[in-house]
């Protein structure tokens, strides 16, 4: 600036003196054509030097305001960007403080002009799930579909599948979750998550074998805990066996059964499924030869507790053998709580009152809310309202 300051300074100055300093002006003569110019020499300089400064100070304004238009171009072309920035941030604390309204308002908006469409989708669809929104859930996981380039795996894209998984699953979207769990089958193998959820879901499309093909993989997985195990296995098999013996007969049930290796016939969550068929199924005989060795011995408190689920309707050869139990030891809890279900189921609400009464006199607590729920009922039957509803409270507290 001061540099253009001094300029025009000198400029002005050169102009005042200069008619005094030329005696003899001169003159310049331009023609054009038709078009003749003529000028002093001293005007000529004047003219020239006004070009020239015009020409810097030209410049210098177009390069100020270069870097102002592009700056300003800048900021309208990605302000729409940071705000999407802005509400995508937002979502995600408003989904983590369980805001989840907020959440999948945010996140819908910001998805597409944030460039995060996978995420954004993802959790607006979870935000509609958890309030309860499957209209709005199914919407956002549409639009995450037909976003969709088909590229491969990444590094982390799997999450966002397995994601999805879930909540299509939670959806009861069954079909579109078979339909991307077969884009992804390649990997069960690598990814444990993954062939949790295709072990879920075959068992919720009754597909029983095929879980239990999946489950010999699922074994050998460290990550996967012994106790989901066993209650995949436990369903997987109720399930096959309730379909051998509904869909077939009895006998396709009990060669089921046979065919099974030793040493699955002895796993808990096998045993009792099958139990469980039989009794609902009011299979007896069958069901008291599996029953009876585990009587004769002393089980663990485990096994009697889901012995006392089954609903058998003719216990006649089981209840000799838990009064044996009871002689032993007439305040054993375990012992108290099978014979108080198992006469209850069989129609023997006199012994099965005195039972659970003698169970929750005991000094230690023993029983549990299936023992609760167990006796109101007996209660109930008896017409004692009053105290079937207090357990019912008890139970609830």
């Amino acid at each position: 600036m001061k540099r253009l300051i001094i300029i025009f300074l000198l400029f002005f100055t050169a102009a005042a003196f200069s008619p005094f300093l030329v005696d003899e002006k001169g003159y310049i003569l331009i023609a054009m054509g038709g078009l003749t110019i003529e000028s002093t020499v001293v005007t000529a300089i004047i003219m020239l030097t006004v070009l020239f400064i015009s020409l810097l100070v030209t410049l210098k304004i177009m390069r100020g305001g270069i870097r102002l238009g592009t700056g300003t171009w800048h900021k309208l072309i990605f302000a729409n960007r940071r705000r999407a920035l802005r509400d995508f941030n937002q979502g995600i604390s408003a989904y983590i403080l369980e805001d989840y309204a907020k959440a999948e308002h945010l996140l819908a908006k910001c998805a597409e002009p944030s460039q995060f469409e996978t995420t954004a989708y993802l959790l607006a669809a979870s935000a509609a799930s958890k309030q309860s929104l499957p209209e709005n859930t199914d919407h956002y996981l549409k639009c995450l579909r037909n976003n969709k380039t088909g590229e491969n795996i990444k590094q982390g894209s799997l999450d966002d599948v397995l994601v999805e998984l879930k909540l299509l699953i939670a959806q009861a979207s069954y079909k579109e979750a078979r339909d991307l769990l077969g884009d992804y089958h390649k990997h069960l193998g690598h990814d444990h998550r993954l062939l949790s959820l295709e072990i879920d879901l075959c068992i919720i499309e009754q597909r029983f074998d095929a879980a239990l093909e999946h489950l010999k993989a699922a074994r050998k997985q460290k990550a996967i805990s012994d106790n989901r195990i066993q209650n995949w296995e436990g369903d997987a098999f109720y399930g096959a066996f309730h379909q051998q013996i509904t869909q077939i007969d009895q006998e396709a049930a009990e060669k089921y059964w046979q065919t099974l290796p030793r040493k699955i016939k002895q796993r808990e969550a096998v045993l009792f499924a099958y139990c469980k068929v039989l009794a609902e199924n009011d299979i007896n005989e069958p069901l008291n030869d599996l029953l009876l060795p585990l009587l004769k011995k002393d089980s663990s408190e485990a096994v009697i507790r889901q012995m006392r689920t089954l609903a058998i309707t003719n216990s006649e050869k089981l209840i000799p053998l838990i009064h044996k139990q009871l002689h032993k030891n007439e305040h054993n809890g375990k012992w108290l709580s099978c014979l108080a279900h198992l006469t209850a189921a069989s129609g023997d609400l006199v012994t099965s009152q005195k039972a659970f009464s003698a169970l929750l006199s005991l000094a230690d607590k023993k029983y549990d809310d299936i023992d609760l729920k167990g006796y109101s009922q007996i209660l109930t039957q008896q017409g004692d309202h009053k105290k079937a509803n207090e357990l019912l409270l008890k139970m609830i507290a």
